[in-house]
């Protein structure tokens, strides 16, 4: 087991929602190799940028990067926002999809600080219903190795991530969780929300 629960959420900063958001299709064109080659992809990107001695700042960048290429950030921010999300207006939802972007790059991004001379190895990929789980394993210094899942669809278009479990627990519920909080605290103002999620993280 990871006894460190930091180091073990910084790697969910760029995952996206539970996989009961992911809706069933009638025709699945992705495939296994597909689905891995996505996460391969990722995994080098990721493993380049914790071990490049850059700056945090360029860092943050990076991984909002990272983000923006592998996962599918609509479905992200929606489910992140939850419920509110169903009165958002188009605007609104734009607004708050850039602003939580880059909440996790820089939320996450400076966790990920500790991961420098660690790696992401990618195991095997399956398909599971609707979308495809490809397992990978986390290797960080002076830490037991431990599991870490992607879940892959083409549902919006592209093969993109909607989801990674951490040994089991499914982080970006806990992040959706976070959001809530933050909402209720703004009495369900989505614009606020946004305002305070561009200097948050």
């Amino acid at each position: 087991m990871l006894n460190n629960p930091s180091r073990r959420a910084a790697l969910a900063g760029l995952i996206a929602p539970p996989a009961a958001f992911a809706l069933p299709r009638s025709a699945f064109a992705l495939n296994t190799a597909e689905a891995r080659a996505l996460i391969d992809g990722l995994v080098a990107e990721i493993n380049r940028v914790i071990n490049s001695g850059m700056s945090e700042a360029k860092m943050f960048v990076a991984f909002e990067n990272i983000f923006i290429k592998y996962s599918d950030v609509p479905i992200i921010a929606r489910s992140a926002l939850g419920i509110a999300a169903r009165s958002a207006t188009p605007s609104q939802m734009e607004a708050f999809t850039v602003a939580f972007r880059g909440y996790l790059s820089r939320k996450y991004g400076r966790r990920f600080r500790e991961f420098i001379g660690g790696r992401l190895e990618v195991n095997e990929a399956r398909a599971v219903k609707s979308f495809y789980e490809v397992k990978t394993t986390a290797y960080l210094k002076g830490e037991a190795p431990f599991d870490v899942t992607f879940l892959v669809s083409d549902k919006s278009g592209r093969d993109l991530f909607f989801n990674m479990y951490i040994e089991g627990v499914n982080m970006v519920a806990s992040e959706r969780t976070e959001i809530g909080a933050m909402l209720d605290q703004r009495r369900g103002n989505i614009d606020l929300l946004t305002q305070d999620l561009r200097k948050a993280g």
